[in-house]
């Protein structure tokens, strides 16, 4: 089979396909070359006819169905792929393809899975409205802090400036993506030392909060150090996704333990920064929600994050529209993210996503608990449709949040 012979616009793609969307630039030759390469490099063929192709073979075969200006929509036989394995699903689809010679680019911007390969994982545990019973929130964004600076605090300092956090009006707590076990910080005591100050904020203030450790590390030490999350009463690990791969992060899921998975997606902008080349994060939120996340990192729209209003609008689609059942991932917005930004998340996100500020709220001249105070209250006036303006005059603290990062001179 000639790459041109994976071309068939008179194809439609059945219940069971998996069906991809890519960006295809050719190099020297035609597009319906090209596509036809990926889709035959990408399941059964090669760059010459074989020999050995026998007709059982042939109906495994991926077919490009649709071609339109530079997009290709490529269809794959479920039988292509093992259920419930994730690793081996995107070995095969965004393998070896993208090292095409005769392909400038190529990005993978969509995948769409079947309900017969998503009923073949496990799916989100908890999802939207399995945090919400747990933190007992139902009718705000989450409120959640970042430890800044990323490395360098101690094991007490650590616990200290998460303790100021709730204290001050946060739900949640997280590690940085590069905090593991380092030995200004090691994770036993760090676990042990924060969740000793939850407990305290908790106490104080009668709300609901939420540590999210960072875990990520070699599959058995992440599965040992979850178990020790959950005994010493924890009830979130927060997981870098893709550096620690979805082999790992799906070991984790098959545990089937009582902890919410926070999906970090450092890394990401490797791959998916490149509008022509890639991966897209719309592709890698479906396969973390198909393995088994609860909440994960999609953009921001304002903040310090590249993504157009477009992409986050995708990002947001993949972790909660329909599919299959699957269970709602929490959106989480983080990156250069203060008050005053505040409106426009929620203009964009509405209610059911997470705020994660670091700098926003450690910044803040008057220390972490005002901070937090300022995020809490910029939510609060938002949410009764009170401009930020208006609600500081009453409340210090967004006022001096407005006057770093807003209008109010």
């Amino acid at each position: 089979m000639r790459y041109v012979d994976f071309v068939n616009p008179n194809y439609q793609p059945g219940e069971t396909d998996v069906v991809c969307t890519f960006h295809v630039e050719p190099r020297g030759i035609s597009l319906k070359e090209a596509a036809g390469g990926v889709a035959a490099e990408s399941s059964i063929g090669t760059w010459t006819e074989l020999t050995t192709v026998k007709p059982y073979v042939q109906k495994l075969a991926a077919t490009v169905f649709s071609l339109e200006g530079d997009t290709a929509k490529i269809a794959y036989p479920i039988e292509l792929f093992e259920l419930g394995n994730m690793p081996n699903i995107l070995s095969s689809i965004q393998g070896n393809v993208f090292g095409l010679r005769t392909l400038e680019n190529l990005r993978l911007n969509d995948i769409q899975f079947p309900t017969q390969l998503l009923k073949s994982f496990k799916g989100p545990k908890y999802g939207v409205d399995g945090i919400r019973r747990l933190l007992r929130v139902y009718n705000r964004p989450l409120i959640g802090t970042i430890i800044k600076p990323k490395l360098g605090l101690r094991t007490t300092d650590h616990a200290k400036v998460a303790y100021d956090a709730w204290v001050g009006g946060c739900d949640i707590v997280k590690d940085d993506e590069n905090l593991s076990s380092q030995n200004f910080n090691p994770f036993e005591k760090r676990v042990m030392a924060t969740l000793e100050s939850r407990d305290r904020a908790e106490e104080e203030t009668g709300e609901k909060k939420i540590y999210m450790v960072n875990v990520t590390a070699e599959t058995n030490e992440m599965l040992r150090r979850s178990q020790l999350v959950l005994d010493h009463n924890g009830e979130y690990v927060m997981v870098d996704i893709l550096t620690c791969g979805f082999a790992a992060l799906q070991t984790l899921r098959e545990q089937d333990m009582n902890l919410v998975i926070h999906a970090h997606r450092a890394g990401h902008g490797a791959f998916t920064k490149d509008p022509r080349h890639g991966v897209s994060m719309r592709v890698v939120a479906k396969a973390a929600r198909t393995v088994g996340v609860d909440q994960l990192h999609v953009g921001t729209v304002v903040g310090k994050m590249f993504e157009t209003r477009e992409e986050v609008q995708e990002n947001c689609d993949a972790v909660t529209q329909e599919m299959a059942g699957l269970k709602r991932v929490l959106p989480v917005a983080s990156g250069g993210l203060h008050p005053a930004l505040v409106p426009a998340l929620m203009e964009f996100f509405g209610l059911d996503f997470a705020i994660q500020a670091g700098g926003g709220i450690h910044g803040h001249r008057d220390g972490t608990v005002a901070g937090a105070k300022a995020m809490r209250q910029a939510v609060d006036a938002t949410l009764v449709g009170v401009s930020l303006e208006e609600h500081s005059k009453e409340h210090h603290e967004l006022e001096t949040a407005m006057q770093m990062w807003g209008q109010i001179a």
